[in-house]
């Protein structure tokens, strides 16, 4: 069960039971970005969801993560995709292209998708912000990120019904 400064219950109205998730993680600051891959995997196992339904792919950075979440949306296997990042702020603009880049790019991808597409790219100035984003004891966002991404599917699922 997830526990956090605000709550340690789970939503009752939400099951992970029989639907598909794509958990897309960036490699890069790894130490982060697995700790928030691990969050969203106990999310989704929180909710039910079925054992072999959770695909977890790895790219190199925040950068690749809108190519890859387009093509998984375009693959049509998946009820929703989750994405994990972690840009840290540096000395040079690096930091503003990347994480711009990212957002806009995920932003698009979400906009065009027939599934849901969550944002858990975390954009932080330091690492100890994103050791405290990333805790698994804490308020991790790759939870978050695979909750919002299952609340989506049921309200997509919902809405296709009522067509």
């Amino acid at each position: 069960m997830r526990r956090d400064s605000s709550s340690s219950t789970l939503r009752g109205d939400l099951s992970a039971s029989g639907r598909r998730f794509a958990v897309l993680v960036s490699r890069y600051n790894q130490e982060i970005t697995d700790a928030l891959l691990e969050g969203a995997l106990e999310c989704l196992r929180a909710y039910g969801a079925d054992e072999g339904t959770v695909d977890v792919f790895r790219v190199p950075g925040a950068w690749e993560l809108p190519q890859a979440a387009a093509r998984i949306v375009d693959q049509g296997r998946h009820d929703a995709v989750v994405t994990l990042g972690c840009v840290i702020r540096g000395d040079t603009p690096h930091f503003d292209f990347i994480s711009h880049e990212a957002a806009r790019g995920l932003g698009a991808v979400a906009r065009s998708a027939s599934v849901p597409v969550s944002f858990g790219v975390l954009t932080t100035d330091t690492p100890e912000q994103a050791r405290v984003r990333s805790d698994p004891e804490g308020a991790n966002k790759g939870w978050e990120a695979a909750e919002a991404a299952l609340e989506m599917s049921i309200l997509f699922e919902r809405m296709a019904g009522s067509e």
